[in-house]
């Protein structure tokens, strides 16, 4: 009986998600479907909104991760698929922190990270990508190595965002460059397109978040002669 309700229930979110599989135009070798267009639109506006410090990319995000976690276990890359599943935790978390993760529960900051967090941040991708290399090689993944360091420089991209730390942006950049040419050999060429994208995004993230990082300086700085003032 279970297993008859389990079989019901696959049915379901098969029927449900059909639509988003449906191909709707052809891309190169890409039968680019609802789901990958989508997750281009969804996925260069969260960026854009992430460059612009607004939270609202983190609901356009879960939304991107939805869509992307149609696409790539549709197209077989359950890996790709697993970690869209993480990132849509670590956006609900990041949304929190944004809202409430400053001082007495304020909003967040933007910040730039400390010597020992990076190097925590290094070492835990390295060992990820480790780790990774060898579950992703022994299921015969593609590409075991780079779907590892993509993997493991993404969730430390995604780490440093939800804290508000401009480094994210450096790590983003690493991982989308590997990421255009490993799409591109998985036929997937309107997802390339947008990882190309975010690496131009990623750019103009760093210098907006630089500006603002300054102005939350210069703001406390006056803040504290104001205060030695009074």
């Amino acid at each position: 009986m279970p297993s008859v309700q389990r079989v019901n229930s696959m049915t379901w979110l098969s029927d449900l998600v059909a639509p988003l599989n449906q191909v709707i135009f052809i891309f190169g070798a890409d039968h680019v479907t609802w789901a990958e267009l989508l997750g281009f639109i969804t996925g260069i506006w969260c960026v854009w909104l992430t460059v612009k410090v607004n939270i609202w990319n983190f609901p356009i995000g879960i939304a991107n991760d939805l869509f992307f976690l149609v696409l790539f276990l549709a197209a077989g890359l359950y890996a790709d698929g697993g970690l869209q599943i993480v990132y849509l935790a670590l956006g609900v978390a990041g949304w929190w922190q944004w809202l409430h993760g400053g001082v007495n529960r304020t909003r967040l900051k933007v910040r730039v990270a400390s010597r020992s967090e990076i190097a925590i941040v290094i070492a835990t991708v390295a060992a990820v990508t480790a780790g990774l290399t060898v579950l992703l090689t022994a299921v015969h993944d593609v590409a075991p190595l780079l779907d590892a360091l993509t993997t493991a420089l993404s969730l430390a991209a995604q780490w440093l965002l939800n804290f508000k730390r401009i480094q994210n942006w450096f790590f983003w950049i690493a991982a989308d460059l590997i990421y255009v040419p490993l799409y591109v050999y998985k036929h997937l060429w309107l997802t390339s397109l947008v990882y190309m994208a975010f690496v131009v995004l990623c750019f103009m993230g760093v210098r907006v978040w630089r500006r603002a990082q300054g102005h939350i300086d210069a703001s406390s700085l006056a803040g504290a002669v104001e205060g030695v003032a009074a």
